[in-house]
């Protein structure tokens, strides 16, 4: 099983980070306010979040490769009807498209980068993909700026489809139909329900809750607040992405070696450090100091996320990696919702009652507050099978 190619189709998936810097075009383009506009975020996310789990469950039963080449055929149609749409109805009927076909990829690549694998050799591939995801979030608005000054919002959603059919052809020619097992038992509430498994979810919830607060206000601090023009405040906040991509590897390799939970609670901890440190900037912080918070907080949670992947894929038996690696980004993409509606809350209250550095403080602090109660869930070493049911 070629996993660079798992990894690549993570890759053009991920590359959905290119679509945020294109909302106010397309706020323009389609005489949508802001409030609508978040349509085009909830369509897809939430459609991911759901078919993640489906599509990795789907993956044990039917092969994973070929669930994989649905996610990116699907994912290459999604771009031609968001890249072509003349209503905003239609873009957001793309984008559901686009979320079924993440899905099924984010679902499936897990267990495609761990076939045939030991167990305890994991990290270093879980490392890969997390690697590639990172890398995509950090080249992604960069790319953007560079495709929307010279052809429009619609080039963010063109860029990827002849990517995703490089991907289709090279999952077409390299990736062999499995036989599967129809003995595989399907993945029941007992199986998630197991202590283990929600503490491993849990972490990897409060973890990527946590991050989003710089995704959701680092840019407003560093653009309006600091006043940095685009290419200053694009490539420092490209330093948290770029951090994350940095780590994976590494700490997937490492976990391999010592098990995943020191690596996890390392990577909490200085998750925690850099968020703390990016609640404490105020106008006068210096660049530095605010790249080096930034940086370290996408570096501690890239030491995180490969580790903890898996750990929870080893709950799993090796017919149930699917759905074990949808599950991992399950509660990662609803720890990004969480994040979403509890930090912009804070933020907008304390908005309403002083001013931008106090709201921004807020909400990075209690961002810091959440990874930290993750760090400290995460002393636990070894597994509890009890289950809550």
């Amino acid at each position: 099983m070629p996993r660079r190619l798992a990894a690549a189709g993570a890759f053009v998936v991920s590359l959905d980070s290119t679509v945020n810097l294109a909302f106010p075009a397309m706020a323009r383009a389609f005489d949508a306010p802001p409030e609508r506009v978040r349509w085009v975020i909830i369509c897809y996310v939430l459609t991911y979040a759901l078919l993640s789990f489906v599509g990795g469950a789907a993956g044990d039963r039917v092969g994973h490769g070929r669930v994989f080449r649905a996610g990116i055929a699907l994912g290459a149609v999604g771009y031609v009807v968001c890249g072509t749409a003349l209503t905003f109805s239609w873009l957001l009927a793309g984008r559901v498209v686009q979320g079924v076909g993440a899905g099924l990829v984010y679902g499936t690549t897990p267990a495609l980068v761990t076939f045939g694998l030991d167990p305890a050799a994991r990290g270093r591939d879980l490392g890969l993909l997390t690697g590639a995801i990172g890398l995509a979030f950090a080249v992604g608005p960069l790319l953007a700026g560079a495709l929307m000054e010279r052809w429009g919002w619609p080039a963010v959603f063109h860029l990827r489809l002849p990517l995703a059919l490089v991907v289709l052809a090279w999952a077409v020619a390299r990736v062999p139909v499995a036989r599967v097992s129809a003995a595989v038992p399907f993945v029941d509430a007992r199986d998630v329900a197991r202590v283990s498994v929600l503490r491993a979810g849990a972490l990897a919830f409060l973890a990527n809750a946590g991050i989003f607060a710089i995704w959701l206000l680092a840019p407003f601090y560093l653009l309006e607040r600091r006043g940095l023009d685009g290419l200053m405040g694009g490539a420092l906040f490209a330093l948290t992405p770029l951090g994350t991509a940095v780590a994976a590897s590494v700490a997937g390799w490492i976990a391999d070696r010592v098990g995943p939970w020191r690596p996890m609670q390392a990577g909490l901890v200085l998750e925690a450090v850099g968020l703390f440190a990016m609640s404490r900037a105020d106008a006068a912080t210096p660049l530095g100091v605010l790249a080096l918070a930034l940086f370290a907080a996408g570096f501690g949670l890239g030491v995180f996320q490969a580790p903890n992947m898996a750990a929870l894929m080893a709950e799993f038996p090796p017919g149930q990696q699917g759905a074990a690696g949808g599950l991992a980004f399950l509660c990662r993409t609803l720890g990004t919702v969480g994040g979403v509606a509890l930090l912009g809350q804070v933020f907008a209250a304390r908005r309403a009652a002083g001013s931008f550095d106090a709201a921004f403080a807020a909400a990075l602090a209690v961002a810091a507050g959440l990874v930290a109660i993750a760090a400290a869930l995460a002393t636990r070493r070894g597994s509890v099978r009890r289950s809550l049911f």
